[in-house]
């Protein structure tokens, strides 16, 4: 049956799946079994957080394995965590001082498994609520309400983990808030402000109204921060005598009413300012140039600008003097470009009370064949870091900064736009492996894990949060755990070299601006145009909706990669053999669905239709390259007879991109979270396709008819 656009919404709000428990499993020798008779025991004086854990404790072993614990206070937790029987005791350190002496680590937990009891205590409400997550966890890979005997002791390695919402934009309903948790992220991203001249920036976000303090007491109760992502306009240089003032009335008035969020993030592009950098051109990129000219200069949202610290200086001033512990983020993603010298600059200028963020992969120059190509924003293909982030980062430990990075370790980057997660565990954990080195190396401490592109809980995000806490198991021990728990015993061999194919073959990926503001941004609904220009339709309530799409397929030339008529066939032959790998794991995964329990393979089917869309982006995306070279060619051949043959490849082309086009519907129907985007909103159902079917018809049947009578002039 098919989905009505949004059903996905359905899915996502479900933490605990029903039945999971296995009617076959067993508890082995040495195991605990909690059921009937087991309670959970909070203290007295439980915050509203532990509450929350607690109960969410309760509903799971309800909902997931069919047994029913009472919940119940007590005044003495010591006693129950000393010589309870049959109970899980939920507590924090200040509960129990004795057990929780070596957690140190906000977040952290002790868990303590014997045959009479299980003791979760955390550093604080939000390490036991960790615990908790990590007991269902360790319920869930058993099937069953079986724990083994232990006294482990386990610490989140960065912080904050941030991502944006991938429910709807800047939508944070509770059961997402509560499924964040449950896979380790401790912070939600909240658009704030619309980049226009208004002073009113509290509670507006690009999309509307929103109750802020509402959105950040929710998410309180999960144990999640809120950092503003700023969108507010940033019209005076800080030397102007107003400036205070203004921003005073802006960023200060915001942390004045809404003194719970947790931080502020600073990009240029969207908090750029005035600058008297005389490497810029001193005006907003929106702003009319006094000559008319196209500016040979960027503006000072993408160039590290040497007064950026004083604009930093008075923002700390203002927000600080109603939030003293704000973190302010500064990040330096528009100027990675940039010679070094004056990015790194700035970083030893910057004050030492802020965050520096710089993201993982990008700018980097990468060779094929002959050609050179530029990892842009994001990409999974190239796991990092790139030479512009370890210099960034070598640069802010030296000088003691706390140092972030955008790393879209939530399981999806701008490689695919409209999918929920790119499902290629094994690249992504080169890129885990690599982020816990420059912990190592460089201090960095928190990722900003999704940009609006958002979050789907899936295997890959609970894998990254195996990595990212201390005591992790090898990625690849627990990805094949995970596939026996999801998928039964004699298919998980086949998901997981369909995972190590996926994995590879994300390897041959290019990331290229054309590309991702073209076919691997949408997919198959990008049209095939000849030559009238039309735009992808839009919602009329999408913050971006068509405005980040290029319809018009080409080269988006840039000094810093070879040019697009030498890039085009390496690419062409690069994405093929993506496909060509991509397509093992799909015939991998149809093996694993004929031996597949029946119960579990609905889920391994929207894997599979996971896997079928993102070749057919690949297909949209060949075929595009192909269409440009072919109209190269047609706008330099004057021979009639060469013209019409190009005009004949042209449309059998056009024919294929059709059928994939086609081919895509069932997709897109049977899963409503195909062809979405939360900042974009859907630009790959039914609709957008039948859309491009018929672009690319009127191409074929009307252009390309009209070209060859011209052609036929020609004597």
């Amino acid at each position: 049956m098919a989905e009505r656009n949004f059903q996905f919404r359905r899915r996502i709000s479900v933490v605990h799946k029903p039945d999971r428990r296995d009617p076959q499993a067993q508890a082995a020798p040495g195991e605990v079994v909690i059921g009937a008779g087991w309670e959970i025991v909070v203290p007295e004086g439980a915050t509203e957080m532990l509450l929350t854990a607690a109960k969410d404790l309760q509903d799971y072993f309800f909902t997931s394995m069919g047994e029913s614990l009472l919940l119940r206070r007590t005044d003495d937790l010591g006693a129950a965590a000393r010589a309870g029987e049959r109970c899980i005791v939920l507590a924090t350190k200040a509960d129990l001082p004795e057990l929780g002496a070596d957690l140190s680590v906000p977040r952290s937990f002790r868990l303590v498994v014997t045959p009479e009891r299980v003791v979760v205590c955390g550093n604080e409400d939000r390490g036991a609520g960790q615990g908790s997550y990590h007991l269902e966890d360790l319920m869930n890979l058993r099937e069953g309400p079986y724990v083994g005997r232990q006294d482990v002791t386990r610490e989140p390695l960065f912080s904050p983990r941030m991502i944006h919402s991938g429910w709807g934009l800047d939508a944070y309903p509770d059961d997402y808030l509560n499924a964040m948790a449950h896979h380790g992220f401790d912070t939600a991203l909240l658009f704030v402000g619309t980049h226009q001249y208004e002073s009113d920036v509290v509670d507006r976000t690009p999309k509307g109204y929103q109750d802020f303090n509402n959105l950040i007491d929710r998410a309180a109760k999960y144990g999640i921060d809120v950092y503003a992502y700023s969108y507010i306009h940033s019209p005076k240089h800080p030397a102007e005598p107003d400036a205070e003032d203004y921003y005073d009335s802006t960023y200060g008035a915001l942390f004045r009413a809404c003194p719970g969020f947790k931080g502020v993030t600073l990009v240029g592009e969207s908090v750029e300012f005035p600058s008297k950098d005389p490497n810029t051109t001193g005006r907003m990129r929106l702003d009319r140039s006094p000559d008319g000219l196209p500016p040979s200069k960027p503006s000072p949202g993408w160039w590290p600008c040497y007064d950026y610290p004083e604009w930093l200086n008075l923002l700390k001033r203002v927000i600080r003097k109603y939030s003293p512990d704000a973190d302010i983020v500064f990040w330096t993603y528009n100027w990675g470009w940039a010679p070094e010298e004056p990015r790194l600059a700035l970083i030893r200028s910057l004050p030492e009370d802020i965050t520096l963020q710089a993201t993982f992969e990008m700018f980097e120059q990468r060779r094929r064949e002959n050609i050179t190509s530029v990892c842009v924003d994001y990409t999974l293909s190239f796991e990092g870091p790139g030479k512009y982030f370890a210099g960034e980062a070598a640069a802010a430990h030296e000088r003691g900064l706390k140092l972030h990075t955008m790393s879209n370790t939530a399981g999806l980057s701008w490689d695919f736009g409209v999918i929920p997660y790119q499902p290629a565990p094994f690249q992504w954990d080169r890129r885990w492996q690599a982020l816990l080195k420059a912990r190592q190396e460089w201090g960095l401490s928190g990722l900003m894990e999704s940009h609006h592109y958002g979050w789907w809980p899936s295997f890959v995000s609970e894998l990254a949060k195996n990595a990212f806490w201390s005591g992790g198991e090898p990625t690849e021990e627990k990805a094949r755990a995970i596939a026996r728990r999801d998928y039964g015993v004699e298919a998980a061999p086949l998901v997981v070299g369909a995972w190590r194919d996926w994995s590879d073959a994300s390897r041959d990926y290019v990331p290229t601006n054309e590309d991702q503001y073209g076919p691997f941004r949408v997919g198959p609904s990008y049209p095939m145009l000849f030559r009238w220009i039309v735009n992808v339709p839009q919602a009329w309530y999408a913050m971006f909706g068509n405005s980040i799409i290029a319809p018009d397929y080409g080269p988006r030339e840039s000094a810093r990669q070879s040019p697009g008529a030498a890039r085009f066939p390496v690419e062409i032959r690069a994405l093929t053999a993506m496909q060509e790998r991509w397509q093992e794991g799909i015939d991998k995964l149809e093996l694993a669905l004929e031996v597949a329990p029946e119960r579990k393979r609905a889920g391994l089917t929207e894997m599979l239709n996971l896997g079928r869309f993102v070749s057919h982006c690949l297909t949209t995306t060949i075929n595009l390259k192909k269409w440009w070279l072919l109209k190269q060619e047609l706008t330099q051949e004057g021979d009639p007879a060469k013209a019409n043959a190009l005009l004949d490849r042209m449309v059998e082309l056009a024919e294929a991109e059709i059928r994939n086009a086609e081919e895509t519907i069932p997709l897109v129907e049977q899963d409503s979270r195909l062809g979405f985007e939360p900042s974009m909103e859907y630009m790959t159902d039914r609709k957008h396709l039948e859309w491009k079917i018929a672009v690319t018809r009127r191409v074929i049947d009307h252009e390309i008819a009209e070209h060859r009578k011209a052609i036929a002039l020609v004597k």
